[in-house]
């Protein structure tokens, strides 16, 4: 495997190379390849159990592959051990389908939960606290308990709390599953701020194949504050090219492979009928 390095442009931030994975004797993920590079958002697309929160999980080291490699930010994930897997995790974000806040915690104590694991300073814990909470807009929530949120408002304070300590890899697991098409639209025009605001690096897992279109046909500009449409020039330059402009792509799964791997305008022009399922979603 080439050894990567998270300080070069031009080098994968996330590479998998021929990973399995199964249990009960059975492999979910069966010989997965693919790089996500810097800046890039790539989409994990497939049915229910094509192995979409699994790469996650193998990405985060949640898990360890029975076959293959892994790589982030120039380490070796698949080869670790817990002791040198705690430090590497807290340059991860992970946003998970259900939220997975402490009830028990209110809205401020769940987002400086891992700033105090990381012994920061109270003051800068309560001003980064804050700030992530404004940047979702839910300052008014800070001394709620998660009990007292809606859905959607969940998924947002999860979101301020994986991006609290700044971190250069996001993943998020079907971030917009259950919700309303106006709460959906919210928590992915939040991803799209993250990305554009903070540069990082992504991987979504998700069913929903517009989700995907809208990671690659929209950007957030900081001097308007506004979501606003990449021309398509903009929205096809590869990652370290000339432009600065943010690149989706999408990794469709079946049947534990990768099946598609490619730009969103490739999957949409294409024939293929289990593509065409996909994008009739849409």
């Amino acid at each position: 495997m080439t050894t990567t390095s998270p300080d070069t442009e031009t080098s994968a931030v996330v590479t998998f190379e021929n990973v399995r994975i199964g249990f009960d004797e059975e492999d979910v993920l069966r010989g997965v390849s693919f790089e996500v590079m810097p800046r890039e958002t790539v989409v994990l697309l497939g049915e229910t159990g094509t192995g979409k929160t699994l790469t996650l999980k193998l990405a985060a080291g949640l898990l360890r592959p029975t076959q293959g490699e892994i790589e982030v930010l120039g380490q070796d994930v698949s080869s670790m051990g817990e002791r040198e897997l705690l430090p590497y995790r807290r340059q991860l974000g992970f946003v998970f389908q259900e939220g997975a806040l402490f009830d028990s915690m209110s809205v401020a104590e769940n987002v400086a939960y891992q700033l105090r694991e990381d012994r920061r300073s109270e003051e800068e814990i309560e001003r980064r606290v804050r700030e992530v909470l404004h940047f979702v807009e839910l300052e008014q929530t800070l001394d709620m308990l998660p009990s007292e949120l809606s859905g959607g408002m969940r998924r947002r304070v999860s979101i301020a709390r994986a991006l609290a300590a700044r971190p250069p890899v996001m993943l998020y697991d079907s971030p917009t599953a259950g919700l309303d098409p106006v709460t959906a639209q919210t928590i992915i025009t939040l991803i799209l701020r993250s990305r554009d605001v903070f540069g990082v690096t992504a991987m979504l897992a998700t069913q929903r194949v517009q989700d995907g279109f809208a990671l690659a046909n929209f950007r957030f500009d900081a001097e308007s504050k506004r979501v606003v449409r990449l021309a398509k020039r903009e929205s096809t330059v590869p990652t370290g090219g000339e432009s600065s402009e943010p690149v989706t792509r999408f990794v469709v799964y079946r049947e534990g492979r990768v099946y598609f791997e490619g730009k969103p305008e490739e999957m949409a022009e294409s024939k293929d009928a289990y593509l065409q399922r996909f994008l009739a979603g849409i």
